[in-house]
């Protein structure tokens, strides 16, 4: 299987970087991750509930990142087993691509190979759920991504606007008040 896409992120390079190194961060956003953790320096243990097409397992793997060229591009190589549901075994290079200060475009390119159950249900299948978990995964990183790195323009959308009121400026009449004139005009 080969998988490659990218995705525009609404951060600088060095914050996805930072976001992208960050365990807490890729636990939440890997779809169906129980556990992430570091084994070793920039290796990590990893356990994922998952399912690929009628097939549904615990994977149990291992993560080891290589080639890292902080804060543009690195290699992750990855293997997992699911017991009886089979393995799958794989690589992905990821490349942060500065587009402006404040986004960069992910690119991503992985190949994989499966075995066991999953591999037995079929190659479009196997494709089909990792596009749905690649969907999922940057919807959640993304999410991730706006709570740690708020954008201004968010920010000042958020915030209630200020109205400066100055002792002379005179009282704005309210939709009651106008209704009351108009109708003291039309009857009185």
């Amino acid at each position: 299987m080969q998988i490659a896409n990218q995705q525009t992120l609404s951060v600088s390079q060095p914050q996805a970087w930072d976001a992208l190194n960050n365990i807490d961060v890729l636990q939440k956003a890997i779809p169906g991750c129980e556990s992430l953790v570091e084994t070793a320096p920039q290796q990590y243990e990893v356990h994922i509930l998952a399912a690929v097409g009628p097939v549904k397992a615990k994977f149990k793997g291992k993560l080891r990142l290589s080639d890292l060229q902080p804060p543009a591009s690195y290699r992750i190589d990855f293997e997992g087993q699911g017991g009886a549901a089979g393995h799958g075994k794989g690589a992905a290079s990821v490349r942060l691509e500065p587009t402006s200060a404040n986004t960069c475009v992910l690119h991503y390119e992985a190949t994989a190979t499966v075995g066991g159950k999953i591999a037995q249900i079929g190659q479009r299948l196997v494709d089909m759920a990792a596009q749905k978990m690649a969907g999922e995964f940057f919807q959640n990183f993304n999410a991730a991504l706006e709570q740690l790195y708020p954008s201004p323009v968010a920010a000042t959308a958020e915030a209630p606007p200020t109205v400066a009121h100055t002792p002379s400026a005179a009282p704005q009449p309210g939709w009651w008040n106008a209704l009351r004139r108009w109708f003291a005009r039309a009857f009185g």
